[in-house]
């Protein structure tokens, strides 16, 4: 079964100076402001289309590697991804780096950077990310 979430954006006024908020409106959790200064600079309490895309990227990411482990028997106690997506003015976004530790016990280095680079190459956000040219991953097992 397909599911759709839905996000609203309000702006008002130019890029520069303009400000608004994202509603993550489907699990209305909340509402957030947004800025280009936000973007561009310092984030000042207020998130960007980046953080957003860091925080779809880290929480697909961990489902994808804990179901790819499940798959072949493991069993997956923590997984914690931090993603840091790299946004330069006039580029777009240049990088996202993906840093993972895990604790899978009984799973073996190799084994664990295969299911790492797997989830990777196969998560959704991984795939809808593709025109990313600079996807990195440091996967540490612990």
């Amino acid at each position: 079964m397909a599911t759709t979430r839905t996000a609203k954006t309000h702006w008002e006024g130019n890029l520069m100076e303009g400000k608004g908020t994202v509603a993550l409106e489907s699990s209305r959790i909340g509402t957030y402001d947004v800025s280009w200064p936000a973007r561009a600079e310092e984030p000042g309490g207020r998130t960007s289309p980046e953080e957003l895309i860091a925080a779809a990227h880290s929480s697909c990411y961990s489902m994808a590697f804990s179901h790819g482990l499940a798959g072949k028997g493991y069993t997956v106690e923590k997984v914690d991804t931090q993603a840091d997506v790299t946004f330069q003015p006039g580029e777009g976004i240049t990088g996202i780096k993906l840093t993972v530790r895990a604790t899978v016990p009984g799973l073996s280095e190799e084994d664990f950077q295969a299911a790492a680079q797997d989830a990777k190459a196969n998560c959704p956000v991984s795939q809808a990310l593709a025109g990313v040219k600079n996807i990195t991953l440091d996967a540490q097992l612990v």
